[in-house]
């Protein structure tokens, strides 16, 4: 997790959270929360990341929709980060 960028991580949270992650919906929340439009060009290579370090696994919805769930190495680097952050800041 440590070597993820900020945006990879919030992907990862974003997807985590999500009941059904492609990614369409995942751009839709992320625009949401930046207030700014998210270009293919830089969600995509940034999911493929993820996905190339185990956090995410892609999956096939139909010939156009790919799917993303977060694997179980991704849940314990979400449940460690958050421990980490625990230590220094409580809300």
């Amino acid at each position: 997790m440590h070597d993820l960028t900020g945006f990879q991580r919030d992907l990862l949270y974003i997807t985590a959270g999500m009941t059904e992650p492609h990614g369409l919906a995942i751009k839709e929340e992320l625009e949401e929360y930046y207030g700014t439009e998210i270009q293919h060009g830089r969600l995509y290579p940034n999911l493929d990341t993820l996905v190339e370090k185990g956090l995410v696994e892609k999956g096939e919805i139909d010939k156009r929709t790919n799917s993303y769930n977060v694997t179980n190495r991704g849940d314990r680097e979400l449940k460690a980060r958050e421990d980490w952050k625990k230590q220094y800041i409580e809300l």
